[in-house]
């Protein structure tokens, strides 16, 4: 199973974007699916404030996990990170218009009228399998190509 399958996988399972996303690859880094699952639960719904999407933040934390600043002496280290993120979220709203979940939606998750309409439009079901295919179809080129 590739990497979007798994996400799409686990989002279908009552996981949220974030969780989707970081858990999909956490293997590949030796981190254990349930810690995975915890670190991802409250970037979800961008943080559950429709900030940043939970897509988004879960390849970030992967990103984190391939290039993340760990030397505070090695400021290279910590530069390399930021624009390989940066890179990443550039890619992403190119591709999806925003890297805001609320932007995403066109609802802000946070109003309760709004939160209706989303279910009510099936949003979650159509909106964010997209973003996760996406974040993970951009993970995957950035991982290849600053490997």
């Amino acid at each position: 199973m590739n990497k979007a399958d798994r996400a799409l996988e686990l989002f279908s399972n009552n996981f949220n974007c974030s969780q989707a996303v970081l858990t999909a690859f956490a293997p590949d880094f030796g981190l254990d699916e349930k810690l995975a699952l915890m670190l991802g639960t409250s970037f979800g719904g961008g943080a559950r404030n429709g900030e940043l999407c939970g897509a988004v933040s879960g390849a970030l934390m992967v990103l984190g996990l391939k290039y993340g600043h760990f030397d505070a002496a090695d400021s290279e280290q910590k530069s390399r990170a930021y624009a390989i993120a940066a890179e990443y979220t550039k890619r992403f709203k190119e591709a999806n218009g925003s890297v805001v979940c609320r932007d995403l939606l066109g609802y802000d998750l946070t109003k309760p009228d709004d939160m209706a309409c989303i279910k009510e439009k099936g949003l979650f079901g159509d909106v964010c399998p997209k973003a996760i295919k996406s974040a993970v179809e951009i993970l995957e080129n950035v991982l290849a190509e600053y490997n």
